[in-house]
Formats: C-alpha cells, sequence, structure tokens
C-alpha cells in the first residue's frame, strides 16, 4: 500500500499583502500529479488546509477542487482540521465530501463515532486510520484545573490527556490492516525551525505532546502543524510532511519543501521517500547597499520574493528605487545597525509572532515571567478559537 502524506497548504495565505493563489493551485496540481504518477493508494492531509478560520471563497475554491483531483486520482483521501482551520466549516462540508471518497475529520471523535476510518483501496487493501484534529488548550484543560494547578502540571495533563486519546482511538491496531495515526500536534524533537508564522501560542511548550504517545502499532505516523519536513524518532515511524510552500521569510532559506510517499503492508515496516516539490516562488533575503545588489542581479532568482535590508542612509526615495529595480521586493528596510547610527530614539522592529513580540515587551519592562507568558499565551488561544466560532 501507497500512502503519500501532505499537511499545513495554508491556502489564504499573502505575502506582504501579495497573493499567492496561483501558486497554491500550481503546488497542489504538482501534489495531485504525484499522487496519479506513484498510484497512492491514499492521501492523508494532515490539518491547516486553510490560512484562516474565515476563508475567503477563492481559498475554498482552491482547496475543495484540490481535494477532488487528489480522489480523482484514485487514491481514498483523509483530511483532518488543523489549528488555522474552522471545524464548524469542516463539519458543514464533511458529508459532501464522502461522496468522493475524501474523509474529513473536523473534532476530536470517539472511534465508534468517526474517530477511526477505515478505507478499502483499489486492490482490497485495508487501512486504519486514527483521527486527531487539533486539540487546544481550552478543549483539554478545564477551568478549575487551570486555577488549582501550576503551569507545569497543565502542561502535563495536556499531554497526558492527548495520549489517552490517541490510545482509545488506537485500541484495535492490529495485524490485519496498515494501521496510521493522522494528527495535527506539537510532539517534543521536533525542529526548532518552524517557520511559517505558525502560532507561537501552538506550539509552545503548552502543547507539547512526548513520541511516545503514539503505541509502536502503528505503521506510520502522519503530522501536521510544523512546517519542515522531517521525521520524529519514536516508537513508530512519524513525520512532519511540511508546508508545500516557503510561507515566510522565517524559513525562507530552506528550499526542501516535499510531499512523502510511503510504502508500506500490515507485515512490512514502512519505507519512506520525500518527493521534492518545484512549484511556488522562493523568497530570498538580500543584503547590502543599493549598488551591491545591482551588482549582483544576475545572481537573484528573478521570480523570488526579496526581502531586502539595506546598509545604507536612509533618503527619500530609496524604497521605491529599490522597488523599480527589483518588482518582487516585498520588504525593504534599513540595516539596524545603520539606522540607530543616524537615529538615537530606537526604532524597533514589529515583525514576529504576537508571542515574539510580547517576550521582546517583557525584556524591555523587566525581563521574562514564564507565568505571565503562559498566561497571554492562553488569552491568544482565546481570541483565536472566538474566531473560528
Amino acid at each position: 500500500m501507497k500512502l503519500l502524506h501532505t499537511a499545513d497548504w495554508h491556502v489564504g495565505r499573502t505575502i506582504r499583502g501579495h497573493s499567492r493563489a496561483d501558486e497554491h493551485r500550481a503546488v497542489l496540481g504538482e501534489i495531485a500529479g504525484l499522487a496519479a504518477e506513484h498510484e497512492a493508494d491514499v492521501v492523508l492531509v494532515a490539518g491547516d488546509q486553510f490560512d484562516t478560520a474565515a476563508p475567503s471563497a477563492e481559498a475554498e475554491q482552491i482547496v475543495y477542487s484540490a481535494l477532488l483531483d487528489l480522489a480523482r486520482t484514485g487514491a481514498q483521501v483523509v483530511v483532518i482540521a488543523g489549528n488555522h482551520d474552522n471545524p464548524r466549516r469542516w463539519g458543514a462540508i464533511a458529508p459532501l465530501l464522502t461522496r468522493s471518497d475524501v474523509h474529513a475529520a473536523a473534532t476530536v471523535r470517539r472511534p465508534d463515532d468517526g474517530g477511526v476510518v477505515t478505507v478499502t483501496t483499489r486492490d482490497g487493501e485495508a487501512a486504519r486510520i486514527a483521527l486527531v484534529p487539533f486539540l487546544s488548550q481550552r478543549s483539554i484543560v478545564k477551568a478549575e484545573q487551570l486555577m488549582a494547578h501550576d503551569a507545569g502540571a497543565n502542561t502535563s495533563h495536556y499531554a497526558e490527556r492527548c495520549k489517552l486519546i490517541i490510545d482509545a482511538l488506537t485500541a484495535d491496531f492490529a495485524g490485519d490492516a496498515v494501521n496510521v495515526v493522522l494528527a495535527h500536534l506539537t510532539v517534543t524533537g521536533a525542529d526548532a525551525v518552524r517557520g511559517g508564522g505558525e502560532r507561537a501560542a501552538h506550539t509552545i511548550f503548552d502543547y507539547f505532546v512526548p513520541p511516545q504517545a503514539f503505541p509502536s502499532t502503528a505503521h506510520y505516523v502522519a503530522l501536521g502543524h510544523l512546517h519542515l519536513p522531517h521525521r520524529i524518532a519514536g516508537p513508530a515511524p512519524i513525520w512532519y510532511a511540511g508546508s508545500p510552500l516557503v510561507l515566510d521569510f522565517g524559513e525562507a532559506e530552506r528550499d526542501d519543501k516535499a510531499v512523502l510517499l510511503v510504502d508500506v503492508a500490515p507485515d512490512t515496516p514502512a519505507r519512506i521517500a520525500q518527493l521534492p516539490l518545484q512549484a511556488g516562488r522562493r523568497l530570498r533575503t538580500l543584503r547590502g547597499t543599493l549598488d551591491d545588489l545591482l551588482d549582483r542581479r544576475d545572481e537573484i532568482d528573478p521570480e523570488a520574493y526579496l526581502r531586502i535590508v539595506l546598509d545604507e542612509r536612509p533618503r527619500i526615495g530609496l524604497a521605491r528605487a529599490v522597488r523599480e529595480e527589483f518588482p518582487h521586493a516585498v520588504d525593504v528596510s534599513i540595516a539596524a545597525d545603520r539606522d540607530a547610527s543616524r537615529h538615537p530614539v530606537e526604532r524597533r522592529d514589529v515583525h514576529g509572532s504576537p508571542h515574539d513580540l510580547f517576550a521582546r515587551y517583557l525584556a524591555d519592562h523587566g525581563g521574562t515571567d514564564d507565568a505571565l507568558t503562559a498566561l497571554f499565551a492562553r488569552l491568544l488561544e482565546e481570541e483565536h478559537a472566538a474566531d473560528a466560532s
């Protein structure tokens, strides 16, 4: 049996206001082509298909068309909601998708109520798939427990509850089928260079789950949430597929975008291959004076989105001059040390996740405070949960 594992499409994401819809259409078409070329039996889509809980009509058209294109290859498609997705929207569309061999899970459910799906391939082989859509702190840790325990106890409780859920969903894993866990989680040991603007409130210690939460009876654990493809050491093959596009400059120099092809049988260990993806523009950070950059123009990918950091004095019209020479420059700034030499009043970089910006604020006002940082993360989570509903 062949499984194709993809995740974190983030359709609807822009880059400094520039639409990436055409890139998403291209890369998702490339993934469907790989599914057909390698005759995938099951396609696993591990969450964050959308970038926001309220996607545009264009984003919905791209995602749903991509899922149907994958199903048209003859594969069974199984998709779960991530922390950027709206579970209510997935719950609403799921009955329609099922009629096209696309099985969608919006929330964690009991094994006998949709929490485990068994699909049969074209050759009559069975895959048993435990579904773990994203679980927020709100859905696991009760308010009274937040009041009664310290942050460490709450972290442990989240991980323990996740393990209990996974145990229940995988209790019937046996040797008569290929057993898979499809989850949207942050697993300890994951690549810290996650990039892509993933919400810090959903990747800090409160959301860490140990790899030992997954059983050795699983032939494969397909993860979404972090944006670089990599393996986690554990009792089963545990992999993040990563995002198919480079999503922001935090991961701009990492071009190892891929989908994962898993060749496995009930009595045969999984063999995993990374299939590189070519579609989508690259993101590059360039530093130097404008004259330096013009001298290096031939070395610069003309289609790449550029972040340009200038090592020269600010002057009127400088940013416009840069964009005239480099039309794909989406971010133009003066190097911090150059800017500071001209302006006695410090000008702070306002880029970064809310969690990063809050950490900088604390550092400027007396140092870090773990309890306050944890409280901020929970308040931010409540805001995102309110947006999703």
